[in-house]
């Protein structure tokens, strides 16, 4: 035999050990290790946001009941009255002068009825006596009646025209803070003017207003019935435009008993005190309303991945096999948690390390737990370190 096929030869043989052994190798290597959560039940407590208003306790709209120009403003946007503060007056040279003319026709009339009452007395003795007839008689009584009548006309006329002096002094009609004042000096107002002259707040109480959907309705009114449904409904919360919680809780206090049928939603109104004032007419903000899920099945947000706007996550089999699994989940999240509505049950394994990246469907894994891929990830970092 040559030496060059002997030689040949044992590099074949080497080549067929190095496979044998790298199979071999294969075979004996630990599949990767990824942390998985074991699926429970828990008892949770999620908050329902409804973009809300916030409105006075009683938000008093300020009009004139009368014509005429504004000849002074006496608040300023943001200013506390009480109630029977001025707030504006109107031109009253017009109302004092209709008040003097009903004064004066007032004192006519009692005049005339005095006069209509002398002369009724001296034709009642005079037909008495059968110095007139009873036709004069009877005609001097009527022409007393006749000035009784407008005497009571003429005092009419005078309430009317005080009433109407009076409303040229605009009060409030309660205590609370004055909004917007869109009038200025000169400007002419009336009962017709659209816009209020301003608004005043009662604001030591205030409302939150905002609208649930059908869903959330039937949620309550499933415990209770329609007509007992405040008596389930619980404390909220109030969640203030900057995103701070507003510090008193609030209490539903009415609710509309039909739901829109253009929206699909029906009105509700929660109630907070507002010691500090800090509230005002016109604010914007989110009632939380708390809902009790009882017996709820959460899974990481990490844990899941969206083809297609639904939601999967990779469940292990018996095998350690990742299998990819199409889940529903409530609107709501509970710290970072999906609630699963549909597509697990407890006991499963889910993965919750890698879903996205590195993890892919039919891969055998080697599970470990969250703390333990934790203190892994810690010493490669101290590793790294030194």
């Amino acid at each position: 035999m040559k030496l060059s096929s002997c030689f040949n030869m044992a590099i074949a043989f080497v080549i067929v050990l190095l496979v044998i052994s790298c199979k071999e190798e294969n075979k004996l290597q630990t599949p990767p290790e990824y942390a998985i959560t074991i699926i429970k039940e828990d008892s949770v407590v999620v908050k329902n946001s409804f973009p809300a208003t916030i409105s006075g306790y009683s938000d008093a709209e300020i009009r004139s009941n009368v014509s005429g120009f504004i000849i002074k403003i006496h608040v300023s946007e943001g200013d506390m009255v009480n109630k029977g503060d001025l707030l504006f007056e109107i031109d009253h040279d017009v109302y004092k002068a209709e008040y003097n003319t009903a004064l004066a026709s007032l004192h006519i009339a009692e005049a005339n009825v005095e006069t209509a009452k002398l002369t009724a007395d001296n034709k009642t003795n005079l037909a008495k006596k059968g110095i007139i007839s009873e036709y004069e008689r009877k005609l001097a009584e009527n022409t007393y009646a006749q000035a009784v009548a407008e005497l009571e006309q003429a005092q009419a006329m005078l309430e009317n025209a005080r009433t109407n002096l009076e409303y040229t002094y605009i009060k409030s009609p309660s205590s609370g803070v004055i909004g917007n004042i869109p009038v200025s000096l000169g400007n002419l107002v009336g009962p017709t003017t659209q816009a209020p002259l301003t608004i005043v707040s009662q604001i030591n109480e205030m409302y939150a207003n905002f609208s649930i959907d059908e869903k959330f309705m039937l949620f309550y009114t499933e415990k209770g019935g329609v007509n007992d449904i405040l008596k389930y409904m619980p404390q909220v919360e109030l969640k203030l435009a900057t995103g701070a919680i507003y510090d008193e809780k609030g209490v539903i206090e009415t609710i509309s008993g039909v739901m829109d049928t253009k929206t699909g939603s029906a009105k509700m109104s929660a109630r907070f005190k507002n010691a500090k004032q800090l509230l005002r007419s016109g604010n914007t903000g989110a009632v939380l309303i708390p809902k009790n899920i009882s017996n709820a099945l959460l899974v990481p947000q990490t844990a899941t991945y969206e083809l297609q706007d639904k939601k999967f996550v990779y469940v292990l089999n018996d095998s350690n096999e990742t299998v990819t699994r199409q889940i529903e989940v409530e609107p709501l999240t509970f710290n970072q948690n999906y609630i699963v509505t549909n597509g697990l049950k407890v006991g499963e394994r889910v993965v919750i390390e890698g879903v996205g990246t590195s993890v892919k469907n039919g891969m055998k894994i080697t599970p470990i737990t969250k703390e333990q891929s934790e203190a892994k990830l810690q010493k490669a970092i101290t590793k790294e370190n030194k």
